[in-house]
């Protein structure tokens, strides 16, 4: 069954439904009282529920879902991954945010990395972004998106200055999302934002150089 572009689109945004759905009735307490407010604990025991064979998998169409795979390695790309019925291959990003912070800026995936893994048509990269609040002891789950990064929004994007480059949400309480985007046009305005990024970059390398150079004068004549 090769799917369509937009089936992609429709099949992921209602699998967020189901997996918004499935934290409401089994995920609010994967975390102690100590634990549960603390980003990094409720990030990792949300990708391990999700991970599991009573998570993400379950919302997956039957008839969609060939494999799933979870136990990557902290580093990877992808926290879990599935591959469709037509062997086109997911990696999935797991994303949580507490909407009662005021600001937040997650790492995506290294440019380079992004773009090693798109010269081929059949793998697509996915950010699956839980929210939720947390009331006393218990996480409450207010809201699920699973996206290509190709349908975020440049406006809610940006780069930071990690390796080659990172792309990142600019803001996490602030996300929008395009119609379904041709990826060669995608890929294109990455290029081009990153090479804006690098030359931004270079010109704050050449006024540190000149800074140090004054240190460096200074040291000299000491």
């Amino acid at each position: 069954m090769a799917e369509t572009t937009t089936d992609i689109y429709t099949i992921l945004d209602n699998t967020a439904g189901r997996v918004l759905d499935l934290l409401k009735r089994e995920g609010t307490s994967l975390l102690s009282s100590h634990s549960v407010n603390s980003p990094r604990a409720v990030g990792d025991a949300v990708q391990e529920f999700l991970a599991s064979e009573n998570g993400l998998c379950t919302c997956l169409p039957k008839e969609f879902l060939k494999q799933f795979e979870s136990g990557f390695e902290r580093r990877s790309m992808e926290d879990m991954a599935f591959y469709s019925v037509d062997s086109k291959y997911f990696a999935v990003d797991c994303k949580t945010h507490n909407k009662q912070t005021a600001f937040n800026m997650p790492n995506l995936i290294s440019v380079q990395r992004l773009a090693k893994f798109y010269e081929n048509d059949t793998n697509t990269f996915c950010i699956l972004i839980v929210e939720y609040s947390v009331n006393g002891d218990k996480l409450e789950y207010t809201h699920c998106y699973f996206k290509p990064i190709e349908s975020f929004s440049w406006d809610c994007l940006t780069f930071g200055a990690l390796g080659w480059g990172q792309i990142q949400i600019a803001n996490a309480n602030i996300l929008h999302f395009d119609q379904p985007t041709d990826r060669k046009q995608w890929m294109l305005e990455l290029c081009k934002r990153i090479d804006v990024f690098y030359q931004e970059e270079i010109s704050k390398i050449g006024d540190r150089r000149k800074w140090f150079d004054n240190i460096n004068k200074h040291w000299e004549n000491k």
